[in-house]
């Protein structure tokens, strides 16, 4: 490797271990029913976050759940001394992209089939802290 990729390659590297994030692949939930409960959270503080997530009805939130949860794990790994609530941590991004389809088939009247899409999605979602402001002058 070339000295110019490899500085970069530790650019990154140091840039990524300031990042927190939680992955879901293949989750058994249609990408549109997830991204109406993912735009419910975007930008909330955690604590926040979690609540509204535990307590609504969609089925999808409790995959949202799981993997905040598993965001808030992966920050505590990095930070071991610090404690979340002085962190004032927030959901920075959360992306839910289409993931594979199955495809079913459904009998139908006189010798036809209808096709059934079952669909899944990835989730991604980052969180970061923020700083808060002390001199409100």
């Amino acid at each position: 490797m070339g000295s110019k990729k490899h500085i970069n390659a530790e650019k990154r590297k140091e840039a990524n271990k300031q990042r927190y994030i939680a992955r879901l692949r293949n989750c058994p939930s249609a990408p549109r029913k997830m991204r109406l409960v993912a735009g419910l959270v975007r930008g909330m503080p955690v604590d926040e976050a979690l609540q509204v997530l535990k307590h609504s009805p969609q089925a999808a939130s409790n995959y949202l759940y799981k993997l905040l949860l598993s965001a808030i794990a992966n920050w505590q790994v990095k930070n071991e001394g610090q404690r979340m609530e002085d962190a004032n941590l927030y959901i920075k991004q959360i992306l839910v992209d289409g993931g594979r389809t199955l495809k079913r088939i459904q009998p139908a009247p006189q010798g036809r089939a209808h096709r059934i899409r079952k669909r899944s999605n990835h989730v991604t979602l980052e969180i970061d802290s923020r700083e808060i402001n002390l001199n409100n002058e």
